[in-house]
């Protein structure tokens, strides 16, 4: 399986301990595998860091790495369950300890339905309603050096 992520340089050895720690869950190094979702990521990343490129780096994982033995919490969908597990990461409240974390992203778009949530506007119910509206990429993220190391750099596209 084909797997990208965005950055604003190439990434041939990925680590989980770079990334930063409020985000959707928790740190780690987050992959996709839509192509179009992590050259977003990367033009924002260059755009907000002011920096000169926008890059996907592009790896290869086993087609079966979901069901290999590892700790994995994995998302179906926009849940209750993932939707207080991304809540409680942003705030820096995420304590969960998992090798692989796969589900929606809760990406700019979404957030403003998400902070409606959080500020109690919206019940989780409703929240959950308004985000199915909305095209959901997926996301993979790697939360240990075991996992992470069945990445295999394949190449670099400057966006």
């Amino acid at each position: 399986m084909k797997l990208y992520h965005g950055s604003t340089v190439r990434v041939k050895r990925p680590s989980v301990l770079k990334g930063r720690k409020a985000t959707d869950f928790g740190k780690g190094f987050y992959t996709t595998t839509s192509f179009e979702q992590a050259k977003k990521w990367a033009i924002l990343k260059k755009n907000r860091d002011f920096s000169e490129k926008a890059v996907v780096s592009v790896y290869e994982v086993p087609d079966d790495i979901l069901d290999m033995e590892f700790s994995i919490y994995r998302f179906e969908g926009p849940t209750k369950e993932w939707l207080e597990f991304v809540v409680n990461n942003r705030k820096g409240r995420g304590r969960a300890q998992y090798d692989l974390i796969m589900g929606p992203v809760a990406n700019d778009q979404l957030y403003v339905t998400i902070r409606l949530y959080e500020q109690g506007v919206v019940t989780a119910d409703a929240a959950i309603e308004m985000l199915k509206s909305h095209k959901l990429f997926d996301q993979l993220s790697f939360h240990s050096a075991k996992a992470a190391s069945l990445l295999k750099f394949i190449e670099a596209i400057e966006v």
